[in-house]
């Protein structure tokens, strides 16, 4: 169970007095990551890691301070340094990272100074270390927690729709159909999401299992989704003793989503790529939204047209619940 915003505030407070002094990056970086990260209760190490090194564009080899794949780059200076020079550095770390490792916040600090570079929303929050609790919410994302905008028709959800659609027709065109069908997608994206927002530790843990330990022809691929499936159904203290080491970190999915009997599908190369290229994507900044479309795409094109069906947008729900409640509950978070 996370901490609660109210108990980070009370913790990024103390940081923040713990910390006041601070101005050595070379021997003091790696505590303060290691106490930063658990304002919010997570172990730096299960997510992130010091000293990545990097063979930039130029072909000169650099260090990344701290480096979460996928998620943030921090580049950490001594007190009073200047902190755009480091982001022009940071910028140089990112250019060079593959498409899949880039993050979408990178962080530059001289301790005393946060500068927060939110890459998706185009966005910058720079404040001072005194001021970490009014402005701890805008590290949301170490939690899975992240406040965004989601756009009409934003192509990073319309590219989840279309990926989940294409396992679909894939899994369809072989022969595997119906209820069985419909669960095992349901049962699919959990993981995706999960993969992506802190569920599973460390991040991408599905990923690398599907990639690394099934065949490339897809022979064995089922047999491993069906096991990771009665997994994530299993209690660890109930889990088998000589469960595979690369299984027994998925955690236990308390209630009825993997509980039951499903046919597993029998994968080829092309059905398993599908299933990969999906587990590439960053599901992390996906609309919750997103499902709406994600159950128009796994319906058979015949049954879409019947049924007339079509993704209702996230702005247009929330112009009839916002009014409702939510507005209301908004207030009432800000005044807490």
């Amino acid at each position: 169970m996370r901490l609660s915003w109210n108990e980070i505030k009370v913790r990024a407070a103390a940081f923040a007095k713990e910390w006041r002094d601070a101005e050595y990056e070379k021997g003091e970086t790696h505590s303060f990551y290691n106490e930063f990260f658990d304002v919010f209760g997570v172990r730096r190490r299960t997510v992130a890691r010091y000293e990545e090194h990097v063979r930039k564009l130029n072909d000169t080899s650099g260090f990344i301070d701290l480096f979460w794949p996928g998620v943030l780059i921090v580049e950490q200076k001594s007190a009073g340094r200047d902190l755009d020079k480091a982001y022009g550095q940071a910028g140089e770390y990112f250019d060079a990272l593959t498409e899949r490792e880039r993050p979408r916040y990178i962080l530059v600090s001289d301790f005393q100074t946060f500068e927060l570079h939110d890459l998706g929303e185009r966005a910058v929050r720079r404040f001072n270390l005194q001021d970490l609790r009014a402005n701890v919410e805008s590290f949301g994302f170490i939690l899975g927690v992240e406040r965004r905008v989601f756009r009409d028709q934003d192509p990073a959800n319309v590219e989840a729709a279309e990926l989940v659609g294409r396992v679909h027709d894939a899994l369809a065109a072989a022969g595997y159909a119906g209820p069985d069908l419909e669960r095992f997608l349901v049962r699919l994206v959990f993981c995706l999401f999960a993969d992506d927002t802190g569920i599973f530790e460390p991040r991408d843990i599905l990923f690398d299992l599907l990639e690394s330990r099934t065949s490339d022809d897809g022979a064995d691929f089922g047999l491993w989704l069906s096991q990771l499936f009665e997994v994530l159904n299993t209690p660890a203290e109930k889990r088998q003793a000589t469960l595979d080491e690369d299984l027994t970190r998925f955690p236990y999915v308390n209630g009825d989503l993997f509980d039951g009997p499903l046919a597993i599908p029998s994968f080829d190369a092309s059905m398993r790529r599908a299933v990969l290229d999906a587990c590439s994507f960053d599901w992390s900044t996906i609309s919750p939204a997103i499902f709406g479309a994600l159950f128009q795409s796994v319906m058979a094109p015949a049954e879409r047209r019947a049924k007339g069906a079509h993704y209702t947008t996230e702005k247009n729900i929330l112009k009839v619940i916002e009014p409702l409640f939510l507005d209301d509950l908004r207030a009432e978070f800000e005044r807490l």
